[in-house]
């Protein structure tokens, strides 16, 4: 009997192992039930999440949209074709991303945003497709009208001039979206929906979501970081013709690059003028002599929010001397985390757009698409602070400080004078009669659907403090 019992043991002991290797196995299949949707009743799921009632209306016909350019314009131009579809009873085509630009990037309306939730989202707005239907003929001519919108336009336009021509085609294609609908003179409702596509439609697909996330939730267990949205990227350089900073091989490299593109249509540009008008990006040099003279310290965590700084990382050396704790998100991730997203642009400035709204103070250096969408977003985010830099003025100090013509604590004090006032706070839209494109732009400050929006009821000309 005594001899039997550590067989008993044994036997007990084994039963115990397989015991417990069945119930893992059974774990890891309702896991992966669970994942791929097919556990029927044995873990109830989250409840759905009501969508608004479908908006019952006789649609006028299709309107197909062709965005041009990076992720931030293309974003304000699918904000602004949504509100003309539901102004003129359209049944809107999901958007078509710009695969023809300088990034040459192939991403999809689905690889950047979540489909689904966009058009749930606006249901209650505009009946939205994934494609037009299949009877009709992308070539036929006497079907579908080619054509861009006339630019800066309000709702009068395309009420009057492109809602009849919708007795002629069953579709029309805007081919160029960009800067179509004006930043002011257009109804509060238009302006609402703009931006119910801006904040709440337009998600990230749950992928660029985590990463982005994830890349905050990193720098956040460092302290709190700065965002510095360094617009030294040789697409705007090129584009821009500013060449203040670089070597006679780059300006002439850049300037071949400018002749490359036909939409690029300014050519022959004065690089000097242009700067010292504060139309050009600061270079790193600058921005880190400028953040020194703001009063950032040494030791501040700064996330570049950019793609590849031209010159590589030989001309970010002087920030990083500044700056040490200098990061990018190629240096915060794992490269097997970041593979997916490399080679499209916009995917990868999705990220950046997570963390530039998510920074504790975000500072561009340059008054671009993405630097005008996050401070609209930090707007509404309850106005987290944007620092907005005046380039004229700070050329003119840089220079006189490079020529020993002030001192450094002259140069700081009037570099911190100059932008006391330019730290985003609630304010209301500058406008000017005529002059659409020379007004404050609508997605940097849409004060309308802002928690401040009462501030500016009522007011034609309000100027805008910044």
């Amino acid at each position: 009997m005594a001899r039997s019992r550590p067989r008993v043991w044994l036997l007990a002991g084994c039963a115990a192992v397989l015991l417990w290797a069945f119930v893992a196995q059974l774990i890891a299949v309702g896991r992966l039930l669970v994942m791929f949707g097919l556990a029927g009743d044995a873990e109830p799921s989250p409840p759905p999440v009501a969508l608004p009632p479908r908006r019952i209306y006789r649609s006028n016909g299709y309107l197909k949209v062709s965005c041009n350019g990076g992720l931030n314009q293309m974003r304000s131009e699918i904000c602004d074709m949504v509100a003309v579809a539901r102004l003129l009873n359209l049944t809107m085509v999901v958007p078509e991303l710009d695969k023809r630009s300088f990034w040459a990037d192939q991403s999809n309306f689905g690889d950047i945003f979540d489909v689904k939730h966009f058009i749930d989202t606006l249901r209650d707005e505009v009946h939205i497709v994934k494609q037009l239907p299949k009877s009709f003929d992308q070539e036929d001519s006497n079907i579908i009208l080619n054509m861009p919108p006339v630019s800066w336009s309000d709702e009068k336009y395309y009420l009057h001039q492109i809602l009849p021509l919708f007795s002629k085609y069953n579709v029309i294609h805007f081919n160029k979206t960009d800067a179509r609908l004006a930043n002011n003179g257009i109804s509060t409702q238009v302006q609402l929906l703009r931006c119910r596509v801006n904040f709440h439609a337009l998600k990230f697909t749950p992928q660029i979501e985590a990463l982005g996330n994830k890349l905050v939730k990193k720098l956040q267990a460092k302290g709190s970081f700065v965002a510095l949205h360094l617009r030294y990227e040789m697409d705007m350089l090129a584009f821009s013709g500013c060449n203040h900073g670089l070597f006679p091989e780059e300006a002439e490299e850049l300037k071949r690059m400018r002749y490359a593109y036909p939409w690029w249509r300014e050519k022959e540009i004065d690089s000097q003028a242009k700067r010292l008008q504060g139309l050009c990006p600061l270079t790193p040099e600058e921005t880190s002599i400028i953040l020194k003279a703001l009063g950032f310290e040494r030791d501040t965590l700064i996330y570049i929010a950019a793609g590849e700084i031209y010159g590589g990382e030989k001309r970010l050396e002087p920030l990083q001397a500044a700056f040490p704790k200098l990061v990018k998100k190629e240096m915060l991730l794992e490269l097997e985390a970041l593979r997916q997203f490399q080679n499209h642009s916009s995917q990868m400035a999705a990220l950046d757009f997570i963390v530039s709204t998510a920074s504790d103070i975000f500072i561009p250096t340059y008054d671009g698409n993405m630097a005008k969408l996050v401070e609209g977003h930090r707007r509404f985010l309850g106005f987290r602070k944007s620092v907005l830099l005046d380039r004229q003025k700070l050329v003119g100090l840089l220079d006189l400080y490079n020529n020993k013509t002030i001192t450094w604590d002259n140069f700081a004090s009037s570099v911190q004078e100059t932008h006391k006032n330019r730290v985003v706070q609630p304010s209301c839209r500058r406008k000017l009669e005529n002059k659409p494109k020379e007004e404050d732009y609508f997605y940097a400050n849409p004060h309308e659907c802002l928690a401040n929006s009462g501030l500016c009821s009522g007011t034609k000309d309000a100027i805008s403090v910044r």
